[in-house]
C-alpha cells in the first residue's frame, strides 16, 4: 500500500493534478497477471519508474488514457461490477466486455478499443502454464478463463459471440502467493492452455466472488506463437514471466495449510469521513480452530470507531480483534466474520494483517 501511495503522490506532483482517486467503495480488487490483462500491462507500461506518473509508451495504452484519463491506470485492479453476481452475456453489452460495462467505479471504456497493438503475451497452445491473478484484496470465489473463437479479429471490439461458450480453465479458491495490497501478490493455479489455437486471441477472465455479488472482468491479449509467457509492447521491451515458485501442482490439489487461521479484510461501504468493513477469519483446510486473534495496522490516519462479533481494541495504529464467546470455534475449511466501523478515509487494504490461534 505504501508503494502504491508513493506512485499516486508522485503522479500528482508530476502532472500538477489536485488528486489521484483511490478505491473507496470497492471491496476486492485484482486482475490477470499471467497472461496480463490490458489494465495491468498498461499500468506496467505507463508508470514512469522515476516519478510514478502515468506516461504510456504503448500506443494502445496511450489511446486508452486519452479516452478515460489516467485514474483507471492507477486502479488497474478495479474492473468490477459490484452487482455482477457472475453474470456475463445479457448483463454487460457487446463491445464493453473489457471494461466490465460502464457501471464500475472508474472509466475503463478505453480498454475496449479494437486495436492490434495492445501489450501482448506470447504462448504455446496446449501447454501447461501457471496462471496468476493479482490479489490486491483477497476473497473466496471462482476464476474462469475463456478464449476467443478462431473467427475473432482484434480489429473489432469483443462481443460475447466471439468467445467459446465454456471456460478452458476454471478454479475455485486457489492458493495465493504474497500480497494482498501489492503489485506482485497473486492467486495462482496450474492449467492447460487451449489446444489447436494459433495467432492472435483474447483470454477473457471472470472472477466471481462467493461471499458477495462483486464480479471482476478482464481482457488479456495473447498470441499463440510458441512463446513461454514473454510480454512485448510495454516499457522496457520484452519481459519474461517470473520463475514458478512454489513448483507446479495438480490444480485440483488443495493448497497446503499452515495449521493456523487466515484473515481477509474488506471495506463494504465508504462515505466522507468513515467506512464499514468486514473481516473474514478462515480455519485451515485440515483442522478446526477453537479461538482466534486478528491484528492489523492502519495504513493512514484511520481509527476504530465500533466493532461487532468480536472483542476489538486499538493501540495507536494497531488493531487487535479476538473472537466473541460464540464464534471462536471454526470448522476446518470454514470461516466466520466480524464487522467494524472506522473513522477516516476508507483504506484500499490494511497493513500487517495476520491471524493466530494463540
Amino acid at each position: 500500500m505504501r508503494k502504491f501511495l508513493m506512485y499516486a503522490v508522485a503522479a500528482v506532483l508530476a502532472a500538477g493534478l489536485g488528486a489521484v482517486l483511490m478505491p473507496s467503495g470497492a471491496s476486492a480488487h485484482g486482475a490477470m497477471m499471467m497472461p496480463g490483462s490490458r489494465t495491468f500491462l498498461c499500468y506496467k507500461d505507463g508508470r514512469n519508474p522515476q516519478t510514478g506518473a502515468i506516461e504510456p509508451t504503448n500506443a494502445a495504452c496511450a489511446a486508452a488514457a486519452a479516452q478515460g484519463g489516467t485514474t483507471p491506470f492507477y486502479n488497474w485492479f478495479a474492473v468490477l461490477r459490484s452487482d455482477g453476481a457472475g453474470r456475463m452475456a445479457g448483463f454487460i453489452p457487446d463491445g464493453q466486455l473489457c471494461s466490465g460495462g460502464t457501471g464500475g467505479p472508474y472509466n475503463f471504456t478505453g480498454f475496449n478499443l479494437p486495436r492490434s497493438d495492445w501489450p501482448l503475451t506470447h504462448l504455446t497452445a496446449g501447454t501447461n502454464v501457471r496462471f496468476r491473478y493479482n490479489d490486491w484484496a483477497k476473497h473466496p470465489g471462482t476464476f474462469s478463463l475463456y478464449i476467443t473463437k478462431d473467427t475473432w479479429s482484434p480489429t473489432r471490439a469483443l462481443a460475447w459471440s466471439d468467445l467459446e461458450s465454456t471456460p478452458f480453465s476454471q478454479v475455485t479458491n486457489p492458493p495465493a502467493d504474497g500480497g494482498p495490497g501489492t503489485d506482485d501478490g497473486n492467486y495462482w493455479w496450474d492449467g492447460r492452455l487451449p489446444t489447436g489455437k494459433s495467432g492472435r486471441h483474447l483470454i477473457y477472465s471472470v472472477w466471481s466472488r462467493s461471499d458477495s455479488t462483486e464480479t471482476f472482468y478482464g481482457c488479456s491479449d495473447v498470441v499463440f506463437d510458441g512463446g513461454n509467457g514473454e510480454v512485448t509492447g510495454i516499457r522496457g521491451g520484452t519481459t519474461t514471466p517470473p520463475p514458478t515458485n512454489p513448483p507446479p501442482t495438480d490444480p485440483t490439489t488443495p493448497p497446503p495449510s499452515s495449521g493456523s487461521c487466515t484473515a481477509m479484510f474488506n471495506v463494504s461501504q465508504a462515505w466522507t469521513g468513515g467506512f464499514q468493513a468486514e473481516v473474514m477469519v478462515h480455519a485451515p483446510t485440515n483442522a478446526s480452530i477453537g479461538k482466534w486473534t486478528v491484528t492489523w495496522t492502519w495504513p493512514g490516519a484511520q481509527t476504530l470507531a465500533q466493532s461487532w462479533s468480536s472483542t476489538t481494541t486499538s493501540s495507536g495504529s494497531l488493531v487487535t480483534a479476538k473472537n466473541a464467546a460464540w464464534n471462536g470455534t471454526v470448522a476446518a475449511g470454514q470461516y466466520v466474520t466480524f464487522g467494524l466501523l472506522g473513522s477516516g478515509t476508507a483504506p484500499a487494504s490494511v497493513n500487517n494483517l495476520s491471524c493466530s490461534t494463540a
